[in-house]
């Protein structure tokens, strides 16, 4: 049987958290993931513009083989959830896992969603919850600063421009007294210890990258897809603008260097 990887995309480089989830539950799977580094933030644009760039990102991997695709992308999950009914292999986001999750979990049925100001502005994580149990009270937070944050290298939660950031964002979801924050941009799992702090321990935060990754098994799973050899996955990265500042980057997500392994591509031929 021919080995095929697993395709995971994102505006830039919040997936790689979704990345690294992958290789600790899917150690064996191949994965091609491509980071729309040229026309990064997704979470500003138009839902028409988001559809658009999730199509190309999906058929550059699809160009690859690929037996899943994953958008590892919070704002593509929210607006550009009919992308499944066109690829021709199984496909998910992050929202639906990360909902599963958060339903099982919140005691008290309040629940917080932090995300891009297009995930938030899409309300799909809390039409979702709702859908799952009309009793649960979600409140909604968009934290456009996050990101740039993440990807600046200020991710230590004793930094105090971290830390009066999150406190900005996230103080009256703890007023309002959540006991489960959904993590709704690959990003935020970078900025987990600052969330937690401001948070307090009694409240269970869900990371949506490691939600779709055990998703991803269970599918892969179901249909057979499941990488037989006990051999370690091999890992390409793809980019759309240069590889440089996404490798010293990418570092911070994954735990590893992965320099002198990106290819940049054209993302407008696809």
């Amino acid at each position: 049987m021919e080995r095929k990887a697993i395709g995971v995309f994102d505006s830039g480089l919040g997936g790689l958290t979704a990345v690294k989830q992958l290789l600790t539950v899917l150690p064996q799977e191949d994965i091609v993931y491509f980071g729309d580094t040229g026309r990064v933030p997704y979470g500003n644009r138009s839902n028409d513009t988001i559809k658009k760039y999730a199509v190309q990102d999906a058929r550059f991997l699809l160009k690859h083989n690929v037996k899943m695709v994953i958008a590892a992308c919070g704002t593509v999950s929210s607006v550009a959830g009919d992308l499944k009914d066109t690829l021709g292999v199984p496909y998910t986001g992050v929202v639906n896992p990360t909902v599963y999750t958060a339903v099982r979990t919140t005691k008290n049925k309040r629940v917080g969603v932090i995300g891009t100001s297009a995930t938030i502005g899409s309300h799909s994580y809390k039409t979702r919850l709702q859908e799952e149990d009309s009793e649960i009270k979600v409140y909604e937070q968009d934290c456009p600063l996050f990101v740039p944050l993440v990807e600046n290298g200020f991710i230590s939660k004793d930094d105090p421009i971290v830390h009066l950031t999150v406190e900005r964002y996230l103080a009256p979801l703890r007023e309002n007294g959540v006991d489960t924050l959904i993590l709704g941009c690959t990003h935020y799992p970078i900025l987990r210890d600052a969330i937690q702090e401001v948070m307090g321990s009694d409240v269970t935060l869900i990371d949506s990258g490691m939600e779709t990754a055990y998703y991803a098994k269970k599918v892969l799973k179901r249909e057979g897809l499941l990488t037989k050899e006990n051999d370690e996955g091999n890992c390409q990265f793809y980019v759309s603008d240069t590889p440089d500042n996404f490798e010293k980057v990418a570092e911070i997500f994954l735990g590893q260097n992965i320099e002198h392994s990106v290819t940049q591509i054209d993302i407008e031929r696809y």
